[in-house]
């Protein structure tokens, strides 16, 4: 049997939101152990002088106990 627990990140990048995605899981996977999926809980842009600055992104992270 095998237990998983989720936990919730928040990632940003200056290019997408794919970009901050998969610098997010990238950065996570470094501390935790075992991600098996991560759920795209919100996505948010920074704006200034009435431009995309950055693009924000909440996730949810599931990962496996070892």
């Amino acid at each position: 049997m095998s237990v998983a627990k989720i936990i919730e990140i928040s990632a940003e990048s200056p290019n997408n939101f794919e970009d901050a995605i998969v610098q997010g899981i990238a950065k996570a996977s470094k501390t935790v152990h075992n991600i098996k999926s991560a759920w795209v809980k919100e996505q948010h842009v920074v704006v200034e002088n009435g431009k995309v600055a950055l693009y924000r992104v909440d996730l949810k992270v599931t990962f496996v106990l070892d």
